[in-house]
């Protein structure tokens, strides 16, 4: 049985671009949906009702729709990941972290930002991965 184990070993770092393809790919959407609400109010969010697009959370928005595409589709993926985890970060401590438990996201709702200003910074270190245009390149 530890033979049978051994042999799948090997193709488990195989894997590994196919994986980072999946998380770029899922975590752009999610950050896309967020532009999308911001900028074009789809999903429709009370609070973005009315946001003037030269305000903090309009330039979020327009930083989360280009980033988010490049990175999508994996266009100098790691240059705009890298943007965007900066954004996250930004947001994370603007929008979050104000509201105090700075080191407690639970309770301020700021762990989808955390989250992803960290998924951000991996793919900026590790790459877009597999189905990418930047691995076509």
């Amino acid at each position: 049985m530890s033979a049978h184990i051994r042999s799948a070993a090997p193709s488990v770092p195989a894997l590994a671009p196919y994986a980072q393809a999946l998380l770029r790919i899922v975590a752009s959407y999610l950050l896309l949906t967020h532009a999308s609400a911001k900028l074009f109010h789809v999903p429709h969010i009370a609070m973005f009702d009315g946001l003037p697009l030269f305000s903090l959370l309009g330039a979020a928005g327009i930083i989360e729709l280009v980033g988010g595409v490049l990175v999508l589709v994996g266009f100098f993926a790691r240059a705009a990941a890298f943007v965007l985890s900066g954004e996250l970060t930004f947001a994370y401590f603007i929008g979050h972290a104000s509201q105090g438990h700075v080191f407690l996201p639970l309770l301020n709702q700021g762990e989808p930002a955390v989250l992803l200003s960290f998924v951000y910074l991996f793919i900026a270190a590790a790459g877009s991965g597999a189905w990418s245009l930047d691995a076509r390149r």
